[in-house]
């Protein structure tokens, strides 16, 4: 258990004004004390899924909020399923997979910048990066957008970076770590731009820090490093003997780092290190002495660790501090459902209107199923919780590929989880719009007049919109009937997709479609309503301010 256990027990009170001594409990005030888990309903979960029977320790599973991937048990070759996040209850035996690498996939993961574009690696000794179609799989898909070989064995572990676009790390059995710029015209990409040789036996786990200029990994030689994503120079090296290290995770910017492993006893352990000193961590703890693997996540936002074991049940979480004792215990979420890996969905895709600070997506293979868990602080008020969501990283990269190439580093492009104020960001036309009238707003607020010139230029640029909207209604009209058919019923895609089903398979397929076609539409329709009344508001407030100033 903790070194400093003590401070953590009640305190022994000796007032002069009780007669002999009393224990006076000491609380640690924390908004996060009462945070539990809710597990979706059945019909809310994702049912008759083929989850995959691999022994890797990974997650076998990737969200945004989108979609929701994870790799499946099949014959011949590897591969997995994409689904609408939206399409829950039974899925569909037959429905259509990404199914292009030869060997069993090991690991998938989402493009940070890119809700469409999803990597998988594989035991055939390849990394591919595909592209899935907005409105879902409704085909096999068997081509990749890009191939990266250079890996002499399997590949089991890929990474994004976390502010730089297009740049892809993984890992193999080869012991290698290589850095690949997908901004590149090749299909297939054969050299890495950076291959990071520090390790003696199979890496474990990857994880970046804030800006990931920096490289934290495991080994099976159990010792953790630390070093330059970028160049792959290793900064530091721990060895120490008690702690056998197996996952790793950086904490934020608490300058920390978090393992979990096993301690010389086998039993299971985590430890936290100084990242300037991995000579010897901070502390350990001891937690049971199951055999299953310890999969960490960290929330920078809330400072909250959550510890999941693989074939557990339960959940424990954790707040994190950069003074001792540093870890500080919360609670503990209990199921009788076994997890054979987690995937979490990305804080932007989280339902604020119910305090959710944390979702995972649990895979039970005994019941094949996919069972949503949400993290919840409790509330009364309905309204937008300020201090439980901070600004957080958005779906903007801060850097191209090769900018983070040339030596640059950035934190990650912030935003906010309050409904409403990111709506702008979906619609490029209504961002070079907002972006335009920002940037002019704040160059004309020091000259004179300033409300009747951010009032004309508002309605020039509603006016120019609408314009626009009109020029291009009238070219529609202009465009023949088959043309419009093809525009409007099939929405740019193969005609051989509009026949009538002919099975009851094709049949749930166009259901599906046309549920979430009209679930896009809604949702682009309440987006342009919120902008309109956000414009209004805006014009609303400068004649005001403009009537003051001339009175």
């Amino acid at each position: 258990m903790f070194a400093w256990v003590e401070t953590e027990k009640p305190a022994l009170s000796t007032s002069p004004y009780l007669n002999g001594m009393t224990w006076r409990p000491q609380y640690r005030s924390s908004k996060f004390r009462h945070v539990f888990g809710k597990a979706a309903t059945k019909e809310n979960c994702y049912d008759g899924v083929p989850i995959t029977r691999s022994v890797q320790d990974n997650s076998f599973c990737a969200i945004n909020p989108r979609f929701l991937a994870v790799i499946t048990e099949c014959a011949g070759g590897g591969a997995f399923l994409v689904l609408s996040v939206h399409h829950t209850g039974k899925v569909d035996p037959q429905q259509p997979r990404v199914s292009g690498h030869k060997g069993n996939v090991l690991d998938i993961k989402w493009n940070p910048f890119n809700d469409c574009c999803i990597a998988s690696c594989s035991e055939d000794a390849t990394v591919k990066v595909w592209e899935i179609p907005p409105h879902g799989v409704y085909k096999n898909i068997t081509i990749p957008w890009k191939e990266l070989q250079g890996h002499s064995r399997r590949v089991g572990l890929i990474e994004w970076h976390p502010t730089a676009n297009n740049i892809l790390f993984s890992t193999a059995y080869d012991y290698q770590i290589m850095i690949w710029n997908l901004d590149c015209p090749e299909p297939v990409i054969k050299n890495p731009v950076r291959t990071i040789s520090h390790h003696p036996d199979v890496v474990l786990s990857l994880s970046f820090n804030t800006d990931g200029s920096l490289l934290a990994t495991t080994c099976k030689d159990r010792k953790v490093r630390l070093m330059e994503s970028r160049s792959g120079t290793l900064l530091r090296e721990s060895n120490f003997k008690t702690h056998r290290a197996s996952k790793v995770l950086i904490l934020g910017n608490t300058k920390m780092l978090l393992t979990s492993g096993t301690s010389r006893y086998n039993d299971r352990q985590i430890a936290l290190w100084d990242q300037d000193d991995l000579s010897a961590p901070l502390l350990e703890d001891n937690l049971d002495g199951s055999s299953g693997v310890i999969f960490p996540f960290y929330d920078p936002d809330t400072h909250m660790l959550y510890l999941a074991g693989k074939g557990d049940g339960n959940i424990r979480y954790y707040e994190i501090s950069t003074e001792k004792p540093y870890i500080h215990f919360l609670t503990e979420y209990r199921s009788q459902l076994p997890q054979k890996g987690l995937g979490v969905m990305p804080k932007r895709g989280l339902d604020v209107s119910s305090c959710e600070v944390f979702r995972f997506y649990k895979l039970v293979t005994i019941k094949s199923l996919i069972e949503p868990l949400s993290m919840i602080v409790p509330r009364r008020s309905e309204s937008y919780q300020e201090d439980l969501y901070p600004m957080t990283a958005g779906n903007r990269p801060a850097l191209t590929a090769e900018e983070w190439l040339s030596g640059m580093d950035k934190g990650p492009v912030l935003m906010s989880l309050k409904p409403g104020s990111q709506i702008a960001e979906s619609f490029s036309d209504m961002k070079a719009v907002g972006n335009s009238l920002e940037n002019s707003l704040d160059t004309r607020r020091s000259q004179g007049r300033p409300g009747m010139l951010q009032l004309a230029y508002i309605q020039d640029q509603l006016e120019a919109k609408e314009s626009k909207e009109d020029s291009s209604c009238k070219e529609d009209s202009s465009h023949t009937m088959d043309d419009r058919i093809q525009t409007h019923v099939t929405n740019g895609e193969d005609l051989t997709l509009c026949s009538p089903p002919r099975t009851e398979n094709e049949l749930r397929l166009k259901f599906h479609k046309q549920q979430e076609e009209i679930r896009r539409l809604r949702e682009l329709l309440n987006h342009r309503d919120v902008r309109i009344k956000q414009l209004e508001l805006e014009i609303k407030n400068i004649k005001n301010s403009q009537s003051q100033s001339s009175l």
